[in-house]
């Protein structure tokens, strides 16, 4: 009986040259596993495709909900945002994708798990990463990396693919290197790889419009949120991925959430691309409006900085560490009251605040007016001040009575 590898598919070139090539190099029983993030009509016609290909079942596995609960949310809490600009929709998804896949290759008996992941990238790190926290045993074969691969072009893999009979809808033209899911799409690729040259929005959009394009009326939008999860929409209840989904109608209507950044991959080189987070980019939004009434000046600052790092602990593929957990057990406790209302206006790339209110707000209008109110007193800013300054006064003095000396 053959050993089993699970091939991590998405039904692109790259996984479909990879099943017969799987069959031909390591003789395996070729068992594929599309994990569903939200990738929508690009599944359609999966199964029939990777069946002719030589694979001998396809599992299509749905984590959209979990995704979105237990790791979308987590980095919204968090306000996780890599290099200031990137919401990490492709780097959340990789833990769990790995997850699953091990959960298949338990289910099915399977030694070996593939990916198809190039070795210039950040992908085949997180799928790894998280592969090796889960089931150390496994194999894990990186096909772009492996010794027995010798394809590097779409047109050699459409070649190798046509070599053993396959016959596939793929062209060699060039176009974008893509990622989807519930959250954002990626752009990478074409104009894209030269820093110098402007993307060319009408042809590369695929959730939204640019701002140019827009409504001329902006829009208003209200949410809720009960300890930091949003629960409203417009006074609609739903669910995380279905406000997800609702704000990305909203977001992409309005130009919103289109970033053009040049980032610091994990492998050491920089790389350009374009990412649509409308949705995510209001969410974000709507819940750090939320956070600056609620959270006090010390949380919020330390806060800030674990942000950050759990930025970076998901970029990298670190999600099953200690680290991780301890980072998401911190942002968890100052999410209690993280509860109230949002509004705001969308208009043309923009997310105008038009009102926030919680029943747990530390904003006191009587503190922060310029009139003297009981818990205020004016003068008591003075002794704050000497005291708060006297570091600076007293090697202020000090500097002064060096420079007389030397006089």
């Amino acid at each position: 009986m053959k050993e089993k590898v699970i091939l991590a598919y998405s039904g692109g070139l790259d996984t479909t040259a990879i099943i017969p090539w799987l069959k031909e190099n390591y003789d395996y029983d070729v068992v594929c596993c599309c994990i569903d993030c939200g990738q929508e009509e690009e599944l359609d016609g999966l199964e029939e495709r990777a069946i002719s290909c030589g694979a001998s079942k396809l599992y299509i596995v749905d984590i959209i909900d979990e995704f979105c609960e237990d790791y979308i949310m987590p980095c919204v809490e968090a306000n996780a945002v890599y290099e200031n600009k990137y919401l990490l929709g492709t780097s959340m998804a990789r833990p769990l994708i790995a997850k699953k896949l091990v959960e298949v290759a338990r289910k099915e008996g399977a030694t070996a798990i593939c990916h198809g992941a190039t070795g210039k990238g950040n992908d085949q790190i997180r799928f790894e990463l998280g592969i090796k926290a889960l089931a150390p045993d496994l194999k894990i074969i990186a096909a772009w990396r492996d010794s027995h691969w010798t394809m590097d072009s779409r047109e050699s893999e459409i070649a190798y693919c046509e070599a053993h009979g396959i016959h596939l809808p793929f062209s060699a033209d060039s176009s974008y290197s893509r990622d989807r899911n519930i959250w954002h799409i990626s752009h990478e690729g074409l104009e894209l790889e030269d820093p110098a040259c402007e993307p060319n929005y009408d042809h590369l959009l695929v959730l939204g419009v640019s701002p140019e394009k827009a409504p001329e009326e902006g829009e208003y939008v209200t949410m809720t949120f009960e300890q930091g999860v949003p629960k409203t929409v417009n006074g609609k209840e739903m669910k995380v991925s279905d406000i997800i989904r609702e704000l990305n109608r909203l977001g992409g209507k309005h130009g919103i959430g289109i970033i053009d950044i040049v980032e610091n991959r994990v492998v050491g080189m920089k790389s350009r691309g374009v990412y649509e987070t409308p949705g995510g980019t209001i969410l974000m939004e709507a819940h750090q409006q939320l956070e600056e009434l609620v959270l006090d000046r010390a949380t919020m600052e330390v806060k800030k900085d674990m942000g950050n790092k759990l930025a970076q602990i998901v970029y990298e593929g670190k999600w099953f560490t200690p680290l991780c957990d301890a980072v998401k057990a911190f942002v968890t406790s100052t999410q209690q009251y993280v509860t109230g209302e949002v509004k705001f206006k969308l208009y043309k790339g923009n997310i105008i605040k038009a009102g926030t209110t919680s029943p747990y707000s530390l904003y006191s209008e009587s503190l922060a007016s310029f009139t003297t109110g009981d818990l205020y007193d004016h003068h008591d800013a003075e002794g704050f001040i000497t005291l708060f300054g006297l570091p600076l006064k007293v090697r202020a003095m000090k500097m002064q009575e060096i420079e007389q000396k030397k006089q």
